[in-house]
């Protein structure tokens, strides 16, 4: 009773393994019984192909060796020719060969063994007293001789020689017969083997899926329905287990679990309530943010425009006054009348500028392909004029494809690269060399220079809008430049910075995201060289030479220059160390004498 008490209580796991252990130890049982016949099997076979078979063969050639012999033995007692003897010979060495091969084969089979050797002796007996006195015969006393010899002794010996091979035939063939009955036999049991073996897996099977459906899927089943009722919205069912052990505590536990989310609802239901209150605060903070933003655009829009006739007007009536009243007024007349004319002249400058910093990012025509190789080509030609006026040189190599605005990224390069061509040093021609590399998912695009440098307490600084480090009269500009550029990496989802352990020159850093569809490096563009004289040199020919375009700016006759240069500062006594970027064997082009403003 004890026993089918606990039987119930038996944990899933337990009974599987009870089931297969029983089943394994059956088959366990049947598969050395199956050995044992399979191996018996194999021997019965090995016997009867490799030892009866051979045996019948060899026994009919042996027969067929003795019979060589006796008509050999004859026809040299007629013709007493020694080539009538070769049949003899031949069989007589066949003889021996045969016997020694069926000896070797006899080796379990005594009985066989001893009817072979009969067989032997027998032989051995005719040659000496019937083939080897008759040859002897025929060269002593002649073939007469010979053949009554051979009549009087050869018939009742060879005959009984006939008689014991046959009794060895039929020895082996009744030894065929019984290895083959016993072959059948024992394959007969292995397949009676199997058959047990597979009506126990059959068996095991049946019980297996039954077990299964009675003590997995039955009350799994059962729980996923509950569950469902509960998901369906009925938190307060109780979940009833049923099953095994492990089962019963699955079912315990889902309900624990139905108890704890039964409880956090209420909670549920008063964040949500909250969150629909904040989400509506949050809705009236955007929609006065968007009202925010509306006001200040139209405030850069007035800025802009409305405030750009009263400055005409003041610049315009300063200059009549400058140019109608020059010399007949005082020296300090005419220097009061010149403040006027550059002060609106710097205001209108400020104003285009401020507006063209407030439109990055939000007047745009959608990213694109843009290589840089062909918007350094572009920068070149604008900042023509400006290289020629300060001999300098532009060089780039292996720039990339990247994802952008075209006109912004321009803007970008041409700002930089005219940054350093106003802050060069008097003394030296300056050179500006643009190129990246690929850091991570990044490129990073580097412009570097021989200037005056900056500062490193300065570095962060020069990026802040209308931020000068000189006065107007030594580099001319409006401080927006370095402002403009980084809005522009910053609006390509980048940043900028000066590398302050430079220590010749300038050097800006910037990075731009590599293009989702271009995850390996682009192609690296062929190196493009441009003197001095604006003529292109690759390769030593000139045959890309960069394409004149219209400068944004006004040019150098005083309009509104890089004031993005404004930002930079003297780093050093005037020494200069040499760039390791700016390297001879470069590709150069020029750069000069573009308007910072987008």
């Amino acid at each position: 009773m004890r026993t089918r008490a606990a039987a119930p209580n038996w944990t899933l796991r337990r009974r599987v393994t009870t089931l297969c252990v029983v089943v394994g130890a059956l088959l366990a049982l049947l598969a050395a019984g199956a050995a044992v016949v399979a191996a018996n099997n194999r021997q019965h076979l090995d016997t009867l192909l490799t030892k009866t078979g051979p045996l019948r063969t060899n026994g009919e050639a042996l027969l067929s060796a003795l019979v060589d012999q006796q008509t050999g033995v004859r026809g040299y007692a007629v013709t007493g020719r020694d080539a009538d003897l070769a049949p003899y010979r031949a069989g007589l060495e066949q003889e021996t060969k045969l016997i020694a091969e069926m000896d070797a084969l006899l080796g379990d089979q005594p009985e066989i063994r001893r009817d072979l050797h009969t067989v032997r002796d027998h032989a051995r007996q005719w040659r000496e007293a019937v083939a080897e006195p008759v040859i002897e015969a025929v060269r002593t006393d002649g073939t007469a001789a010979a053949q009554t010899l051979l009549a009087a002794q050869a018939g009742d010996r060879f005959d009984n020689l006939r008689a014991e091979v046959a009794t060895l035939q039929e020895s082996v063939l009744a030894l065929r017969n019984d290895v083959a009955d016993k072959a059948r036999r024992t394959g007969s049991a292995l397949v009676l083997l199997l058959i047990l073996a597979a009506i126990v897996v059959v068996l095991a099977g049946v019980a297996l899926v039954t077990s299964l459906n009675r003590l997995v899927i039955g009350p799994v089943t059962s729980l996923a329905g509950q569950v469902r009722r509960i998901a369906d919205g009925d938190y307060q069912r109780h979940i009833e287990p049923s099953g095994p052990p492990e089962l019963a505590q699955l079912a315990t536990d889902v309900d624990a679990m139905r108890r704890r989310i039964a409880a956090d609802l209420s909670e549920v239901r008063q964040a949500r309530e909250r969150i629909e209150w904040v989400n509506s605060q949050l809705e009236k903070q955007a929609e006065e943010l968007v009202r925010s933003n509306r006001d200040l655009e139209q405030f850069a829009y007035v800025a802009s425009h409305d405030l750009q006739e009263p400055l005409r007007k003041v610049a315009s009536f300063c200059q009549l006054l400058q140019r109608r009243y020059a010399g007949q007024l005082d020296e300090r007349a005419d220097q009061y009348i010149a403040f006027a004319v550059d002060g609106a002249q710097r205001m209108q400058r400020l104003i285009n500028d401020l507006l063209a910093f407030s439109r990055i990012g939000r007047l745009t025509t959608g990213f694109t392909e843009v290589d840089l190789n062909q918007v350094m080509t572009e920068v070149a030609a604008q900042t023509e004029n400006s290289r020629r006026y300060v001999d300098g040189e532009l060089t780039w190599s292996d720039l990339p494809v990247i994802r952008g605005e075209e006109t912004l990224l321009t803007n970008l390069l041409a700002n930089l690269v005219s940054n350093s061509l106003k802050f060069r040093r008097p003394d030296l021609p300056p050179k500006v060399h643009v190129s990246a590399r690929r850091v991570g998912d990044e490129w990073e695009i580097s412009c570097q220079d021989n200037g005056i440098g900056i500062e490193p307490e300065f570095a962060d600084k020069i990026f802040v809008i209308f931020q000068r480090l000189h006065a107007k009269d030594a580099y001319p500009g409006t401080g927006i430049g370095l402002a403009i550029v980084k809005k522009i990496v910053e609006y390509h989802g980048g940043r900028v910075w000066v590398d302050v352990e430079n220590r010749e020159g300038a050097l800006i850093r910037f990075t731009l995201p590599v293009p989702p569809e271009l995850p390996d490096a682009a192609e690296p563009a062929e190196p493009t060289a441009v003197g001095a004289d604006g003529a292109d040199e690759v390769d030593g020919s000139g045959d890309d030479a960069a394409t004149p375009a219209e400068t944004t700016g006004t040019g150098a006759s005083g309009s509104s220059e890089a004031s993005g240069a404004d930002e930079a500062t003297p780093a050093g006594a005037g020494g200069s160390r040499r760039d390791p970027d700016l390297a001879t064997g470069e590709s150069a082009r020029p750069a000069d004498g573009m308007k910072e403003t987008v």
